[in-house]
């Protein structure tokens, strides 16, 4: 022990030094080059692996740089609004934070600083059922700005439990994943040996210790687990998310016993849309969940015009899944998105730097959306629309 303690100590002063005082972060790619370097390989391909081989969140990304968009001139963009409406609450941005499991893993405290960044961008923050942080915890820390994002799991019984405690907590938006039959095989986990709960291999040891930063907070916070599954141990691991014995039937119980906004989430094909919309759900969420699910899926940001069409102008559409910065961010609200939803970047972000890095992640995203607008001429989010898009049936070129 006595040889222990220095090292530790060590270490600590050697991470100290290390913690950057200003941001470095200025793009997506910077954040991932960073999270990168600074997050154990388990931990990093737990956030950027994908299902299969992982062609399809690649071809998320490629289908958005291959998006034009329509530049105007002489239009006076000095007041510029980001604010936006969407299911009866007024937020500053025209994005939030999408659910993510196990955000704690980018860094401890991960959960708390995504809250705390609603409050403070004025934004909402999607709670995932396989959350690290209690849902109660969640909505106080972001001043009832947070949501509820429900897995079925492997019973109705447990899963409406789930959205009577969401109720007493004083959630009033509730997002029911509907794209998660059975957690598909996510080949980077399974080759580094990533599960719940852990499992200490002689790989899993040899990449903690040569990411001494991270495991030092994380030994200071405890390794983190989910938190809103229940207390049994087999409702632990993420096969909890699965919910391969869930049917039609159970999104109407739902639509029953929740008097909140219900949104269902996961939702790819016109044919799904409908029914859906005729249930009662207040909003559709259009995602490919990141390709996390199924390699073959075609990109997210396809699906969302073919969905617009089918469900009628005025009702909502939340996106995710390809977003990368904020003119990603105005193409899916071109596309036909009412509200876009972020991941991936703010997990990179978290493990670069923390809450630091989280900040300056959004504070980029916010900047390049309004620079954005500048450019196509518009001064309101209720501007966007099909005609900003370079070759529409609406610009006049195509």
């Amino acid at each position: 022990m006595a040889i222990v303690a220095p090292f530790v100590s060590g270490l600590q002063r050697r991470v100290l030094r290390e913690m950057p005082t200003r941001s470095r972060i200025h793009s997506f790619e910077d954040a991932r080059r960073l999270a990168r370097r600074r997050l154990p390989r388990l931990v990093f391909d737990f956030v950027e692996g994908a299902a299969g081989r992982e062609i399809g969140a690649a071809r998320n990304e490629a289908r958005f740089d291959e998006i034009l968009l329509k530049s105007r001139v002489l239009v006076d963009v000095n007041r510029r609004s980001l604010t936006t409406s969407i299911l009866g609450n007024e937020f500053a941005v025209p994005f939030g934070i999408a659910p993510m499991g196990m955000c704690n893993l980018a860094c401890p405290g991960a959960d708390r600083f995504l809250a705390e960044a609603a409050r403070e961008f004025d934004m909402p923050v999607c709670l995932s059922s396989a959350g690290s942080s209690a849902l109660e915890d969640m909505q106080r820390w972001a001043g009832g700005r947070a949501w509820f994002q429900l897995y079925f799991g492997q019973s109705a019984e447990a899963s409406l439990a789930r959205v009577d405690r969401a109720a007493a907590a004083g959630y009033k938006t509730l997002i029911l994943t509907v794209d998660v039959p059975q957690i598909s095989r996510r080949i980077r986990d399974i080759r580094n040996g990533f599960g719940l709960p852990f499992r200490m291999t002689a790989r899993s040891f040899w990449d903690f210790a040569t990411h001494p930063g991270w495991s030092l907070r994380m030994l200071g916070a405890g390794v983190p687990a989910p938190r809103n599954f229940g207390a049994s141990r087999s409702e632990s691991g993420f096969d909890r998310c699965a919910s391969r014995s869930t049917d039609w039937s159970f999104l109407r119980k739902l639509r029953e016993r929740w008097q909140g906004v219900l949104i269902v989430k996961g939702v790819k094909s016109p044919e799904d849309a409908v029914p859906v919309q005729e249930i009662g759900a207040d909003a559709i969420y259009v995602s490919n969940h990141g390709a996390r699910q199924l390699d073959g899926d075609p990109p997210a940001i396809d699906l969302l015009p073919l969905i617009r069409k089918a469900v009628g102008p005025e009702y909502p559409l939340l996106f995710d899944s390809g977003v990368r910065n904020g003119e990603d961010v105005v193409k899916a609200l071109a596309m036909g998105a009412d509200f876009v939803m972020l991941g991936r970047p703010l997990l990179f972000a978290l493990g670069a730097e923390g809450k630091m890095g989280l900040n300056a992640m959004l504070e980029c995203i916010s900047e390049d959306t309004s620079l954005t607008m500048a450019q196509l001429g518009i001064t309101e989010i209720s501007g966007m629309g099909e005609h900003v898009l370079f070759g529409s049936a609406t610009d006049g070129s195509g």
